[in-house]
């Protein structure tokens, strides 16, 4: 099992803005929208008849130095397709902080790509970023999150799982999307990999957008991927720590520092026993918004 470094894991990732990569006026306006990372599109969001266009457009984006704090990564088209070698190879000249895979299905494809990427001389700073999306890659998500540390991320992508095994978008996720959630997550930090969540589609439905978003913090997730702007304020309230968390995580952290100082060998914090996982978690709290605060 290969584990990522902490410094990787506490980048903030709550809100991660997938931008269409055609558009120039759209690539623009994501300088000034303060989402954690912006995914820069070559796949879904360009027509085949633009992507040659849009894959230089997006490399001048990603070189260009002009989008602050943000974490860029570049959606390449999948393997197998005709755009799939060029996207990569222009991708790695660009270096932005991540390229994202789609439909990534094996531990073996992911050697391929940190292969290819190698090949076309991608700086290390590059990472990996692989979206998880079919049965084939649920059923071997352990294998794709540890076949490399240069797989830094594993992005959900919750339509295809749906599209795949016809299933329905309802409120709060069919059965199967929360089972497929769930499965990848656990890859995720067997592996000690980020997870980010899925689109939510509805973009009007703010209360709908709110629910599933909070369904994913609950559920473990890192952060989740966006396609519209309105829904980074309320991703980064939901997947960072609030005011009242941190100061609760200060707290914690103190009380059981002075308890073990004293040689206690049972801590209590509010009424409730303490053990070193909740201290962890604590550090981990006070970490991300440590991260935050410094963009």
């Amino acid at each position: 099992m290969t584990e990522t470094a902490p410094s990787t894991l506490l980048r903030p990732r709550r809100s991660v803005l997938y931008m269409p990569g055609a558009n120039e006026r759209a690539l623009e306006k994501a300088k000034g929208i303060d989402a954690d990372a912006l995914i820069l599109d070559l796949e879904d969001a360009v027509s085949p008849d633009a992507k040659p266009e849009a894959r230089d457009r997006v490399c001048a984006a990603v070189t260009s130095g002009e989008y602050g704090h943000r974490e860029l990564a570049i959606r390449v088209n999948g393997i197998g397709t005709q755009w799939h070698a060029a996207d990569i190879a222009a991708a790695a000249k660009a270096g932005p902080d991540a390229v994202l895979v789609p439909k990534v299905n094996s531990a073996a494809e992911v050697l391929q790509l940190v292969a290819e990427l190698e090949d076309a001389g991608a700086p290390d700073t590059t990472a990996l970023w692989a979206m998880v999306e079919t049965p084939v890659a649920l059923l071997q998500a352990a294998e794709i999150a540890a076949a490399h540390e240069r797989l830094t991320v594993i992005v959900m992508g919750t339509n295809d799982v749906v599209n795949e095994t016809y299933g329905l978008h309802v409120p709060g996720r069919n059965p199967v999307v929360l089972t497929s959630l769930s499965i990848a997550l656990l890859a995720a930090r067997a592996a000690g990999k980020v997870i980010l969540d899925g689109v939510y589609n509805d973009v009007k439905n703010l209360e709908g957008f709110d629910a599933e978003a909070r369904q994913g913090r609950e559920m473990g997730f890192d952060g989740k991927t966006l396609i519209h702007p309105s829904q980074v304020e309320p991703a980064n309230a939901i997947f960072g720590p609030s005011d009242d968390e941190v100061e609760h995580a200060k707290a914690m952290i103190s009380t059981f520092e002075e308890a073990k100082a004293s040689g206690q060998g049972v801590v209590t914090f509010n009424g409730r026993m303490v053990e070193e996982l909740h201290v962890r978690d604590a550090r981990r709290i006070l970490a991300l918004d440590e991260a935050i605060n410094a963009r």
